[in-house]
């Protein structure tokens, strides 16, 4: 049995007392050292990798590679300036066509970054036995969606949308059909819920939830801003886009201390400038753009465009007035100093300030959401460019902010016709409507707007010559 059990075993310590210490210790050493993974294969293998040198590249060699790397950056640089005239053409033929194509674009780049956003935290539903997860995400979008362009539509376009008898009920009805339509979702998803994967579908449903509010709702407040006017897009979308590009400008001009860990690039030299262009900027921008109706005035035709314009009576904050300082400013009191711009332009500084010092800060919450799952961008939505939402990351946001800041300190509001017929929809009886109708019709035959036998044919619409 002795012989049998040492038939075909070598033992290397009988070939020298040396090389027998020797690799004893260097076996040790292999079980010891073990790696993460738990594997001594490994890490002999890496040791063993360690010892191993690289063969020196040749002259030819290097110059190839150098080569491939040169033509690689040349063809992400010609797609990434071809895609960006694509864009910058698409943006301003929407523009100067009218309202309906803004609102297209918003609601294309709406879906888009939601669909980018909730990819880079989900999981392959079907690698968990969860198909019903992707199909809820796009539920809840949907209904969202609802709401939201229910609510513009309503608010802006009432007197269309309340004289016609399939549409009213919908209008009157929006906000109950809204939360019934988000109330089937929510049942649907607690009772889709499966013992094992309750981690991952309750972080999927907060994250959803976290996208709506952060990408659809803010995307909305936009969309309502060009129904007050298209200034009210287009000037905080270009003063974002301006600080962007002076902010590289003079980031790699002067730019020297380091502004933010999340964003290694960014340098307080480069915010602190592209923060004064920006104002400058915007300060002429404004201007120009308050000259033309087009832009100042509320959507009242979805078909207008560039070409045909838009009428109104301009907001106040357009209209050029005279500033004096007053003389506790030590100025001469014989010769006063005034000048003359319009509102829009001092409320501009605020809009540049929100641009340049608070709305990058949505780009480096993107950055650090990016960090926190390990990508370099959200997607590859726009060839050479990366995803959308990483080019509309500071967009949301300073949307949102030109929405409160309207409302707050320059919407003008007054009663609307649209405000009068849903009081009088809502409010009124079939009765008093009708009696309603007869009192205007001799309000207006008083005032010899037209002739009483025809004033209540008229106003209801049913007039024959």
């Amino acid at each position: 049995m002795s012989g049998r059990s040492r038939r075909g075993v070598k033992f290397d310590h009988k070939h020298g007392g040396s090389n027998g210490h020797q690799t004893a210790r260097d076996r040790r050493s292999s079980f010891s050292d073990v790696s993460e993974e738990g594997s001594p294969t490994k890490s002999r293998a890496n040791s063993s990798l360690e010892n191993i040198s690289e063969k020196p590249q040749t002259p030819q060699e290097q110059k190839d590679q150098q080569n491939a790397e040169y033509e690689k950056k040349k063809a992400n640089f010609i797609t990434r300036t071809f895609w960006t005239f694509v864009m910058i053409g698409g943006f301003f033929a929407a523009l100067f066509m009218g309202h309906v194509y803004i609102i297209l674009i918003i609601t294309a780049i709406q879906i888009i970054s939601f669909k980018e956003v909730i990819a880079i935290a989900s999981v392959p539903s079907r690698a968990r036995d969860l198909r019903s997860t992707k199909s809820l995400n796009w539920y809840w979008l949907a209904t969202t969606m609802y709401f939201l362009y229910g609510e513009s539509v309503i608010y802006y376009f009432k007197h269309i949308v309340l004289v016609d008898k399939v549409l009213l009920p919908l209008a009157t009805h929006h906000r109950f059909i809204s939360f019934i339509l988000y109330v089937f979702g929510f049942l649907f998803f607690v009772g889709t819920l499966k013992a094992g994967h309750l981690r991952f579908q309750f972080s999927q449903f907060g994250w959803t939830h976290m996208a709506l509010f952060v990408i659809v709702v803010e995307a909305h407040f936009i969309m309502n801003n060009v129904f007050e006017g298209m200034i009210w897009f287009f000037l905080p979308a270009s003063l974002v886009i301006t600080n962007d590009i002076f902010a590289y400008i003079c980031g790699i001009t002067f730019g020297r201390t380091q502004l933010i860990k999340l964003s290694p690039k960014k340098t307080v030299e480069g915010f602190v400038g592209a923060w004064i262009m920006t104002v400058i900027f915007g300060y002429f921008f404004a201007a120009v753009l308050s000259k033309s109706k087009y832009f100042i005035c509320p959507v009242n035709n979805l078909g207008a465009n560039i070409f045909t314009g838009l009428e109104c009576d301009p907001n106040p904050v357009f209209t050029p007035q005279t500033y004096t300082l007053p003389q506790y400013l030590f100025l001469p009191t014989s010769k006063p100093f005034s000048f003359t711009m319009a509102p829009i332009q001092l409320h501009t500084f605020m809009f540049a300030t929100f641009a340049s010092l608070v709305a990058p800060f949505g780009g480096f919450f993107a950055s650090g959401l990016k960090r926190t799952f390990k990508i370099k961008d959200f997607g590859d939505s726009i060839p050479g460019h990366g995803g959308m939402t990483d080019r509309m990351d500071c967009q949301f946001i300073m949307g949102f902010f030109m929405y409160i800041y309207y409302h707050t300190f320059i919407a003008t509001y007054h009663v609307s016709v649209g405000d009068l017929m849903e009081s009088a929809i809502i409010g009124l009886t079939p009765e008093e409507q009708i009696e309603l109708i007869r009192g205007m019709g001799r309000y207006l035959s008083n005032q010899g707007i037209f002739n009483e036998s025809v004033s209540f044919c008229y106003l209801v619409g049913s007039c024959h010559s």
